[in-house]
């Protein structure tokens, strides 16, 4: 089975209506990982896997709009579904945010830039990238394919730090070009110009702020990186 990855949720700092935050569905080597748990993906993460199925999660930093669904699963699976031992992989300090003590339902393992994790069939490679918290961009690698994801950056980190042979990126986009420097975000120009340099194959902006027209950062991606972006979209799955 190829490597895939659904979007969750795809919007920037706080969900517009009906939208949900940063959160994705990847899926390979065996493995059912959930990637970052921002506001509303636990629902929609319920539309294409059952709670029993997930592996794992890994969560990229503290900023809430990355991982307060947390919550909401552990509830689940502490007082309904019965699960434990699930492995959670963030930086350091993130698990002081959540309940008191999560323990047996969740398995806190530290994460930091430079630091390599197998699960199941898929090895997961992390960097810190430009963003205000520690926060860590990811490369995933199995079943053939190559998916990056920036998680939150500046235009100080690029997504050519993952690695040559992306085949799809996920990069956040979250506003145009007259507010580059307003906010530690990178502008859908900038994003562009970051998936032309790592030489991504297929470039997927998200975290668009839900006030930012998204016909806009579709044109300015496109037209940095040199070919049509695609703007992410709830739901929607992606093979590679």
């Amino acid at each position: 089975m190829a490597l895939s990855v659904t979007v969750l949720g795809c919007d920037g700092s706080y969900p517009g209506p009906g939208g949900a935050c940063s959160g994705y569905l990847v899926r390979g080597g065996g493995a059912t990982l959930w990637l970052d748990a921002g506001s509303g993906t636990m629902a929609n993460l319920q539309r294409h896997v059952a709670l029993d199925d997930v592996d794992a999660v890994v969560v990229s930093h503290e900023h809430p709009d990355h991982w307060t669904d947390l919550e909401a699963f552990y509830v689940a699976c502490a007082y309904v579904i019965g699960r434990s031992g699930i492995p959670v992989y963030a930086p350091a300090g993130l698990e002081r945010l959540t309940h008191a003590n999560t323990a047996p339902t969740f398995q806190w393992r530290t994460v930091a830039g430079g630091d390599g994790v197998g699960i199941g069939g898929l090895r997961l490679s992390f960097s810190r990238t430009d963003h205000g918290p520690e926060t860590l961009a990811v490369r995933l690698d199995g079943d053939g394919g190559s998916l990056g994801y920036s998680a939150d950056s500046g235009p100080g980190w690029s997504l050519a730090q993952l690695g040559p042979g992306l085949d799809l990126a996920l990069c956040e986009a979250t506003y145009l070009r007259d507010s580059e420097g307003t906010a530690h975000h990178m502008s859908a120009r900038q994003a562009g110009l970051s998936g032309r340099e790592a030489g991504a194959g297929r470039l997927v902006l998200t975290h668009r702020w839900p006030t930012v027209p998204a016909e806009a950062v579709w044109k300015e991606g496109s037209e940095a990186f040199g070919a049509e972006v695609t703007l992410a979209e709830p739901n929607r799955q992606y093979q590679l």
